[in-house]
């Protein structure tokens, strides 16, 4: 593997020495004399390796290496330094700095730390590949280690520097805007502004004063100049959410300012232009739309560019309950509360109701319990009416389900006349062998009702195993052992 390197010494004859050096060990390099020469090196691409004196003739190497380890941490830095400056060496180290090679040293004395350097390099990559490889439960806004949301972080990561707009999707409630915010925050664009505006909240006759800005006397109440969005959020992103509710006129306009960059202010006739990363968001299904005749289609291609459908909470598995004991714990410290979990029942609830609100339902909900409760775990009963109802369904279904079960074990073991005459020794058998016929054996009593319990749920085991009160891991095991069972049967 090749690797580069920036040189940055101030004597030609000493920067021409290590340069052969380091080519030596297969290192592209580039050899510049002043600290401001570096730094804008710097600007334009990264080397893996930076090898800086720290005495420049118009800077020192400190504050180089300062600059370099807020905007390019990754970049290994090796400080030369003479005899003298051992002292400021070290403190380079402890700033940030890899290493440093005191004046004179020689080829191989280079290539050592050369090597090392690279090594460590390659074992802080090998770490952040691993770590990035791992489910994360929290991301930029958003809680959940579900597939689902793995799937969505993944796409921000890969789409968070590039400038092609991205089209979010996803009903009311699951995260449009923290996904946007997301993408902002992840991307090259971090430091520049984020503008969000809906579409769907600001008037008709409005919104375009709201995107592109209006100069004084362009309507009525239009006293000074004003700046839009498309001029705040230069350099940095706009996002447009509720895209599908903006007005067809207005939209060929976005079209227009999307293609070229540049737009006039509503009342202004001078054409101004601004750098934007664009993105959008809907709850609506954008392709039935343009159908319909409700939004353009060539807006839709150009905005349509990296789609991303942010999955409904109830797709989500457990990430429900830890949204819910994330929200709990902030809503308790924000109220003064003591609460501190869900009891299993509740958490069965929170885990099996449909949530068609989303994480925006959930919050209100928390928020609900912990505002009018107070207790450190929060039962069924402090739910409101739509939870409280699946928890009496809940309920009524568990007993049905259960009854025949206990039938099996007390349904009428003898006949009347059995007990109302003394049994004689031939009644005693009968009556042993009418026990044995209708008490079945504990374990097939469990299967019955782990697979029953399955079934209402239509074959989701992780809802099941809340229903029950028992971890799904439970339930693949216990199935694990059935099948061996009835394996060693046959």
């Amino acid at each position: 593997m090749n690797y580069s390197a920036l040189l940055v010494e101030d004597s030609m004859s000493l920067g021409a020495l290590y340069t052969e050096y380091l080519r030596a060990e297969d290192i592209n390099v580039t050899h510049v004399h002043y600290g401001a020469d570096a730094l804008k090196e710097l600007s334009n691409w990264q080397p893996d390796l930076l090898i800086l004196d720290i005495k420049l003739p118009d800077m020192s190497g400190l504050d180089i290496l300062k600059q370099v380890q807020q905007s390019h941490p990754h970049i290994s830095t090796i400080m030369i330094t003479a005899h003298g400056s051992i002292d400021i060496a070290i403190d380079a180290m402890r700033s940030g700095a890899f290493d440093f090679l005191v004046k004179p040293f020689d080829a191989k004395r280079l290539s050592i730390t050369v090597r090392n350097a690279l090594k460590q390099k390659q074992l802080l990559e090998l770490v952040t590949q691993y770590e990035n490889s791992l489910p994360k439960g929290h991301y930029q806004g958003f809680i959940g280690d579900s597939l689902a949301m793995q799937s969505v972080y993944k796409t921000i990561d890969c789409v968070a520097n590039s400038k092609a707009s991205v089209f979010i999707m996803g009903e009311s409630g699951t995260g449009k805007e923290v996904c946007a915010q997301a993408i902002h925050q992840v991307g090259n664009r971090a430091a520049k502004p984020f503008i969000a505006l809906n579409c769907a909240s600001i008037p008709k006759e409005l919104i375009e004063s709201e995107i592109f800005g209006h100069c004084k006397g362009a309507f009525t109440g239009a006293h000074s100049n004003r700046d839009g969005a498309a001029t705040r959020a230069d350099g940095g992103t706009l996002f447009l959410d509720e895209i599908c509710e903006m007005d067809l006129e207005l939209q060929s306009k976005l079209l227009r300012f999307i293609q070229t960059g540049t737009f006039q202010r509503v009342g202004g006739t001078k054409e101004e232009h601004v750098d934007i990363r664009f993105i959008s968001a809907t709850n609506r299904e954008p392709w039935e739309e343009v159908k319909l005749g409700h939004f353009r289609e060539d807006l839709f291609y150009r905005l349509h560019v990296i789609p991303i459908e942010l999955p409904p909470l109830r797709a989500r598995g457990n990430d429900v309950l830890l949204l819910a004991k994330q929200l709990l714990k902030t809503y308790s410290k924000e109220e003064g509360k003591k609460f501190i979990d869900f009891n299993p029942q509740a958490a069965a609830i929170l885990q099996a109701y449909d949530w068609p609100g989303n994480v925006r339902q959930l919050q209100n909900i928390i928020r609900q319990i912990v505002v009018l409760n107070d207790a450190n775990l929060v039962e069924p009963s402090m739910f409101p009416v739509p939870l409280k109802q699946l928890a009496h369904q809940t309920k009524i279904q568990t007993e049905t389900k259960a009854q025949p079960q206990t039938r099996i074990n007390i349904d009428k073991p003898v006949q009347a006349t059995a007990c109302e005459l003394s049994p004689g020794p031939t009644q005693e058998v009968h009556t042993h062998n009418a026990e044995q016929q209708r008490i079945q054996p504990l374990w097939l009593i469990e299967k019955q009702t782990i697979e029953g319990a399955i079934a209402l749920c239509d074959g989701n085991v992780p809802k099941a195993a809340a229903l029950l009160d028992i971890s799904p891991s439970t339930i693949y095991r216990k199935r694990m052992t059935w099948e061996e069972q009835a394996e060693s049967l046959n």
